[in-house]
Formats: C-alpha cells, sequence, structure tokens
C-alpha cells in the first residue's frame, strides 16, 4: 500500500465537474483579475467567518506582510513571534524593518502564554498568534496580555480554518487574521492564494489599498503599496470548496481520533492532545518520537509518506544565525524539532490506510 502525505487528488475527482462548471464564466468572459468571483469569495468567506471584512491577497506570507505595514509596524520595533513555526511568521516582520522577538512553544506546539510578557518592552508593537497544526493558541490570555500592553494582535490562521476556541472562531479576536489557501491547506486554491480578515474598516481599507499598488481609486495612488492579488480562477475553487470545508474538517478530526485510538499505549509515541476549550481541526497530525529518522525511513520503505514540521525551529535557522540564540533560550521548541514526526493527514484519508500506517509503527517498535 502507497499512501500519500496529503492526496490533493482524491479531492480534485470529488467536487471536478462542480469546479470546472464554475470556472466557465471566468474563461468565457476573460474576467481573470479581479471581479465578481474575488468579491463573491471576500464575502461569503467573511460571512462563514463571522468579521465584517476579508481582504484577498496572492498569498498567506503577503497577508501578513500587509497586516503588519496596516498596523504601522516600521522599523526599530518589535514583534512577537512564536518559536516553532513557518518562516513567513517572521521574515516578514524583518520586511517591515522591525525585528522579531521569539518566545517558544508549550506542550502542544503553540505558543507559550507564560512567556510571552517577559520578552515585551517599549518597542514591541504587535504579536503573531499562530494556531500551529490547526488547534488555537490561548486566545483570552493573550488577548488580555496585549490589552494590558497596549500592543496589536494579528492571528496567522494558515492551518487552523474555522477552528474554535471556547466556541469562538479563531481569526476573530484580534486586531487582524490571515490566511493562507496554499493548496495543501484545509481550504487550499490550485495556485497560491491568500486573504487577511477584520472587523476595523480603516484597517481593511488600507489593506485592500496597499495590496492593490496604494491604490484608493484607478491610478489614485494614495501611499506606495506592492501587488498582491487573488486571481478569479483560486477565488472560484475556494468558493466552491468553501461549502465543503466544514464536513472536511470533521474527516480530519475523525481521523485523528482513529490514529489516537490504534496508537494509544505506544510508550514510545507522544500523541497530539486536543485542548478541551479548542475545535481542533488537524491541519496536521503530529506525534513526537524519540528515534524519528529511523522511524521516518521505516515507513516510507513500507510507501508511508511523512512531513516534518519544522526540522528546526527559527531561532535555530541559519536565517538567525546572528542573534546567537542558545537552546536554554527555548528548550521545548530545540527538543521539539528533533522529534516531531507528521502522519499523512487529509480528509480522504481511510480507516484502513490509518490501520495500516499504524500497524506499521507497532511493527517499528516491536522489532
Amino acid at each position: 500500500m502507497n499512501i500519500p502525505f496529503v492526496d490533493l487528488k482524491s479531492q480534485y475527482h470529488l467536487i471536478k465537474d462542480e469546479v470546472h462548471k464554475n470556472l466557465e464564466p471566468i474563461f468565457e468572459n476573460t474576467a481573470y483579475i479581479g471581479g465578481k468571483a474575488v468579491t463573491d469569495f471576500e464575502n461569503n468567506f467573511a460571512q462563514k467567518l463571522g468579521v465584517k471584512h476579508c481582504v484577498s491577497c496572492a498569498n498567506g506570507t503577503d497577508a501578513i506582510y500587509i497586516a503588519l505595514k496596516a498596523l504601522g509596524v516600521e522599523l526599530l520595533d518589535d514583534v512577537i513571534v512564536p518559536a516553532n513555526t513557518w518562516i513567513s511568521s517572521s521574515e516578514t516582520v524583518t520586511q517591515c524593518g522591525a525585528r522579531p522577538i521569539f518566545v517558544d512553544n508549550d506542550e502542544n506546539y503553540l505558543i507559550d502564554v507564560n512567556k510571552i510578557e517577559e520578552k515585551i518592552t517599549e518597542n514591541t508593537k504587535a504579536i503573531i498568534v499562530v494556531h500551529l497544526y490547526g488547534q488555537s493558541a490561548d486566545m483570552k490570555r493573550i488577548m488580555e496580555i496585549a490589552k494590558k500592553h497596549r500592543i496589536k494582535v494579528i492571528e496567522d490562521t494558515a492551518q487552523a480554518h474555522f477552528a474554535k476556541f471556547n466556541g469562538q472562531m479563531v481569526g476573530t479576536f484580534g486586531d487582524i487574521s490571515t490566511f493562507s489557501f496554499y493548496p495543501g491547506k484545509n481550504l487550499g486554491a490550485y495556485g497560491d492564494a491568500g486573504a487577511i480578515a477584520t472587523n476595523n474598516q480603516e484597517l481593511a481599507d488600507k489593506m485592500r489599498a496597499f495590496a492593490n499598488h496604494g491604490q484608493t481609486a484607478k491610478n489614485i495612488h494614495k501611499f506606495e503599496g506592492i501587488n498582491s492579488r487573488l486571481d478569479a480562477i483560486q477565488a472560484v475553487v475556494l468558493n466552491t470548496k468553501l461549502k465543503y470545508i466544514d464536513e472536511w474538517n470533521k474527516s480530519r478530526n475523525q481521523n485523528a481520533k482513529l490514529y489516537n485510538k490504534y496508537l494509544n499505549g505506544i510508550e514510545e509515541i507522544v500523541l497530539p492532545k486536543e485542548k478541551e476549550n479548542c475545535e481542533h481541526i488537524f491541519h496536521l497530525y503530529v506525534i513526537r518520537v524519540q528515534d524519528r529518522e529511523n522511524l521516518q525511513k521505516y515507513l516510507n520503505d513500507n510507501g508511508i509518506a511523512t512531513g516534518i514540521h519544522y526540522p528546526l525551529a527559527l531561532p535555530f535557522t541559519e536565517a538567525y544565525s546572528k542573534r546567537k540564540h542558545k537552546p536554554e533560550n527555548f528548550p521545548l521548541a530545540y527538543l521539539y524539532q528533533h522529534e516531531i514526526l507528521s502522519l499523512p493527514m487529509f480528509p480522504e484519508l481511510t480507516e484502513e490506510q490509518i490501520i495500516y500506517i499504524t500497524n506499521k509503527i507497532k511493527e517499528y517498535y516491536k522489532r
């Protein structure tokens, strides 16, 4: 049996006819940039998320950069960023001329809320909260800290489309939330795509203009911006998929429960935990093991694809080597980077496949 890490082809065939039908008007009218398709997606996404404004853009990295610029992050500012995340969350801070200040993760791989305040200084402008792997960070505590210190909050929700914290959608707590619709995401386009959400009209207007060369109207440039647009083709794909996302997220959650069931009792494995006040949508199913490379090779030899998210925590990457971070500065991020292993996870994953995967893991530890 061969099991991919993500099976995009299966999902494509499930909705192929519907997608192709919805794309016909785009090609017939050659309406490739902007227009009704993009506006429809923005409105539908905002309504489903429960916010007033959605501003689409070219990708999730641009979404964070645009959000930072809208909040006025600039030279000499500091921005709090989790140590364990994809580099988009930190490189965009540097692109603004500011400095990412890393905070260690907790046992759930999320930013450790108990270590945030010690990193806040008079230069701190914002916190980027990453809802990693599909589970929400502690937004109650984070918003309390932000209010106390008068700093802004950006929710990087690229891996947590419609996850919940205390019954409320993530991406609706902070000043701005950002989304990636990279093909492998829970709500994935057929190429790069992203969006930004907010309840603040002024911020929405500023971000929409900034993403379109600073234009407030055709050829009227209020300030310098960038070119970051969601094309109509991707908007149609995302709009088509939007009505299936709850079903797909539910399937992911059910698959996670099956993994937990069949991996339960294996002492060598630490299973992911779903916090009581969170609705985890399992973008990734991440376990921890001591001998990761050997297990990963064994699974690969048996036709099972896996991933590592991420092999180096950001403070220990070459990109930030000049900061001379030490393992004791981020003990959990440093420890976990050697242990985390992502198993196949997608809505179409079957129980038969999960049994095969978990049986191979059991075989490995019985050898």
